[in-house]
Formats: structure tokens, C-alpha cells, sequence
């Protein structure tokens, strides 16, 4: 059975630069974490794919596998009482043994 991620093996998509994030998951992997999840909401899904890109294709190139693909939406309920839906990703890669 699958165990739910913890938050040290997590790095959250946003608005930083994308070689921000492949620094991020290169150094869980290079501290022993065999998995990581890179999670994305709205916009930042695209770097998010990029970020696993970058670190399977330029950096750790045939030592990466892509465990699996969650896609999804939220709906979210602003301030103002408003509801949106906003759709996000999890990528979980893993070491390939």
C-alpha cells in the first residue's frame, strides 16, 4: 500500500523562477529521499512539468522515473464569497533502483 507524502519529501510550484525547484527536488534526492511529489495549482502547473523535465532529461538523465500523474481541480472559495475552480497536478518521480 502507497503512503500518503509527508512534507519533506514535497515541493510546491509557485512564482519563483523554475531552476528554483529543480535545486529543490535535486537536493531531496541527493539527501536520500527516494520519492518526491512536485504539487502545482493553476498557472504554475507548467512549471511544474518543467521542473520534472529539467531534473529527469538535463541533471539526472535515465535515473528518474515518473511514478504517477494526479490531475485534478478545487474549487475555492474567495474572500469576497465567490467560488473558482482551479486546477492543479502532483508528480510523483522516484529513484530508479
Amino acid at each position: 500500500m502507497a503512503q500518503a507524502p509527508s512534507a519533506a519529501n514535497v515541493v510546491l510550484v509557485g512564482k519563483k523562477p523554475v531552476m528554483n525547484y529543480v535545486l529543490a527536488v535535486l537536493t531531496l534526492l541527493n539527501q536520500g529521499v527516494n520519492e518526491v511529489v512536485v504539487k502545482a495549482r493553476g498557472r504554475a502547473i507548467s512549471k511544474a512539468v518543467d521542473t520534472v523535465e529539467i531534473v529527469r532529461n538535463r541533471f539526472l538523465p535515465g535515473k528518474i522515473d515518473v511514478k504517477d500523474i494526479k490531475i485534478g481541480s478545487q474549487t475555492i472559495t474567495s474572500p469576497d464569497g465567490r467560488q473558482t475552480r482551479v486546477s492543479f497536478i502532483e508528480i510523483v518521480i522516484q529513484k530508479k533502483e
